[in-house]
């Protein structure tokens, strides 16, 4: 691989990119799908609605991609979600997490112009809530 791809491979987490220790960690896409939609199961039924179709549409779309870097990178992130997504009884009281400041810091024009209309879109949703 390129210097230049291990690096912003690198830029994405704090820590540095060990491929022999990720790969260690890692689920194939299908299992770790699989487990994902699972882990659902036991959200509220407006979050597990959103999160289905949002994990879906994702693996779908990166369905296709061969860059080695780039399915590490997905398929990571997509782990570390499944790992922080609450187990048991309290599932259906999670509400989420605050997006970290550093994570925030990288985020590109197009990025952050997606959060803001997601921002006002969900402003909607919860000034009206359905009984």
């Amino acid at each position: 691989m390129r210097a230049s791809l291990l690096r912003l491979a690198e830029s994405i987490s704090n820590q540095p990119l060990n491929l022999k220790e990720i790969s260690g960690t890692l689920l194939p896409p299908k299992p770790l799908y699989r487990r994902i939609l699972r882990a659902h199961r036991g959200l509220a039924a407006d979050l597990r609605y959103m999160g289905d179709g949002y994990v879906k549409s994702e693996f779908r779309r990166h369905q296709a991609v061969t860059n080695p870097v780039h399915i590490i990178g997905f398929l990571s992130q997509w782990k570390a979600y499944l790992d922080f997504l609450p187990k048991g009884p309290d599932a259906k009281h999670f509400t989420g997490k605050k997006l970290d400041t550093t994570v925030f810091e990288k985020m590109s024009s197009e990025q952050l112009g997606q959060l803001y209309e997601l921002m006002h879109a969900t402003q909607g949703v919860w000034k009206n809530p359905v009984s």
